[in-house]
């Protein structure tokens, strides 16, 4: 408590430059950390100063005013650019804008950091699943993030499992590596309004009975066990319902289009593209099932935002997906397409099993919110902070 009465207010930088609001799959999964910790920081710190470094200029219009925006007038979206700005450009903002920490969002961090270090790790599946990147894409993943861990303060991990990954394949020790959950926006919650449920039926032509997923298209997130599994239902029973796989378009995905046509199920398979964040409660709602058999997640925020919603959900029993989705849904694994087909198949036919894991999905999502990762987050950077500034206080 002492320390806590002496420190002085430090000026923080979060390097936000992945943070894209486009309307496709690089406006998913880590955008979401980045955007909702930008919002949520400066509502439970209300000490230190924060300084946002991105290029996104629509934040502009929804950052709180204790958040400081420093927008890059250099086309970040563009990764060699961002990397260029980050290694090149960074170290001298640091040091203009007088940062006592900076904390990287996304896995890098300047070769020369003027300033104490934090850096978010979201998954190592370019390390572990290397088939599913283009290879550029993951020798650059792979060296900056080895790189960055060993150079960081700190480190956070949003999962256990991101964790002992981390840990295992990295050589980062334990004690150096924080574990802060991702949270959930509240805007994910049941709907009762089946006006607004039948009229995103119409507008995006869905079906009335539909089993959801949601993801970008790549190999990673195992779509194609899953319209496996599902041919295997309609070919043992009359499942009248749809199967809708909803994600942009990433990488090596042209082979899903091509295993729907081979299993003759271009009628009962549909790729409605990305949906926008603002519009997935509904899409969530409006879902009889939501399905997740990816093969590793860092965190997984799509199951987790399904039972916010009060869908039923069944999910991967591997990497951070226990996790999230604990006692709340059926965990299966991904490889076995009978055993995803025979969970699917058993909760669609049983009522009461649906009911008993709507209760349990919003019951689960509850232990989750941004405002909680933001303090988790806050935390981290508080050991770091309080012991530093202190001593440069002494040394005055």
């Amino acid at each position: 408590m002492h320390g806590e009465k002496r420190r002085k207010p430090a000026h923080i930088g979060l390097n936000a430059h992945l943070l894209s609001l486009s309307a496709n799959y690089r406006g998913a999964g880590i955008n979401r950390y980045i955007c909702n910790l930008l919002l949520s920081l400066p509502q439970v710190d209300g000490r230190n100063r924060y300084t946002a470094f991105l290029g996104e200029t629509r934040m502009q219009g929804q950052s709180p005013p204790s958040l400081s925006l420093r927008l890059s007038r250099l086309p970040t979206v563009n990764p060699v650019v961002r990397i260029l700005w980050e290694q090149l450009i960074q170290p001298f903002e640091l040091v203009k804008e007088k940062i006592d920490l900076i904390h990287s969002m996304a896995y890098a961090l300047p070769l020369a950091c003027p300033a104490s270090s934090v850096v978010t790790v979201h998954d190592l599946s370019f390390l572990l699943f290397p088939q599913a990147f283009n290879r550029a894409n993951r020798l650059y993943l792979a060296a900056a993030t080895r790189r960055a861990v060993g150079q960081a303060d700190a480190v956070i991990a949003v999962s256990a499992s991101t964790r002992r990954d981390v840990v295992r394949l990295l050589g980062v020790p334990e004690e150096k590596v924080a574990v802060v959950p991702n949270g959930i926006d509240e805007t994910f919650r049941p709907i009762t309004d089946t006006q607004r449920l039948e009229a995103l039926r119409r507008e995006r032509s869905l079906p009335q009975r539909m089993i959801l997923s949601v993801g970008t298209l790549e190999p990673r997130k195992n779509a194609e066990t899953l319209i496996r599994a599902y041919a295997r239902l309609k070919k043992a029973s009359a499942i009248l319902h749809k199967l809708v796989l909803a994600g942009g378009l990433g990488w090596r995905y042209e082979r899903l289009f091509a295993l729907v046509e081979e299993l003759g199920l271009q009628d009962d398979v549909l790729f409605p593209g990305f949906v926008s964040y603002g519009e997935l409660p509904l899409w969530y709602n409006a879902a009889d099932l939501f399905v997740f058999p990816s093969l590793y997640e860092g965190f997984g925020l799509p199951p987790l935002e399904a039972m916010a919603c009060g869908v039923p959900v069944i999910a991967s029993n591997v990497s951070s997906l226990p996790e999230v989705v604990g006692d709340a849904g059926p965990l299966v694994d991904p490889l076995d397409v009978e055993g995803l087909a025979e969970a699917i198949a058993q909760v669609l036919g049983d009522g009461a099993l649906r009911a008993e894991m709507r209760e349990r999905g919003v019951a689960r999502a509850e232990q989750f919110s941004w405002l909680e990762a933001a303090r988790g987050t806050a935390r981290v950077y508080e050991n770091l902070l309080t012991p530093m500034l202190e001593e440069g206080e002494r040394d005055v």
